[in-house]
């Protein structure tokens, strides 16, 4: 019994990794994004996918103190995923927002990619996941934009996946 009240208090102090940002979330509704995002310009997806229906697009939001864009696609109403872009400068900051909302990531890494020929390409990554939704942090370190990319199940895969 006192081993159950212990995991049941560890799990209610955990931080929730409902994968908010700025109150639009996974499984939210159209209107959430609207009243979070006036700006967002909403429409029917241009294509024909498994994945999503509708999408919200070129809404400015801060996130830490980042100006960034951010893209809401949805299937059937509701929110299955979003894309953030952001200014590579602002990395640091959107890392420090990202694990004080979410906590700790699963992993971060910088990768380096040798290329023949070339200088070698660095790319820093920060992954979170639970259960079928997750969110990846991903910037190269000699370009311009970073990108955050939250979605739960086959979304990133089937986005595209023209049909």
């Amino acid at each position: 019994m006192r081993k159950m009240m212990i995991l049941s208090f560890c799990l209610l102090a955990a931080p929730a990794l409902a994968y908010d940002l700025n109150g639009i979330k996974l499984g939210g509704r159209e209107i959430d994004v609207k009243k979070a995002m006036p700006s967002a310009n909403c429409k029917a997806l241009e294509w024909k996918s498994d994945a999503a229906d509708r999408r919200c697009d070129d809404a400015r939001v801060s996130v830490g103190g980042a100006e960034t864009r951010i893209a809401v696609f949805f299937k059937a109403g509701a929110i299955q995923a979003y894309d953030v872009r952001f200014d590579i400068k602002d990395l640091e900051r959107v890392k420090s927002h990202l694990k004080a909302r979410w906590g700790e990531p699963l992993a971060e890494a910088t990768e380096v990619i040798a290329r023949k020929g070339k200088d070698d390409r660095k790319v820093f990554k920060m992954r979170w996941e639970k259960g079928a939704e997750r969110a990846l942090l991903v910037a190269q370190l000699e370009k311009k934009r970073a990108t955050l990319e939250v979605s739960r199940g086959d979304f990133p895969v089937e986005i595209y996946r023209i049909k």
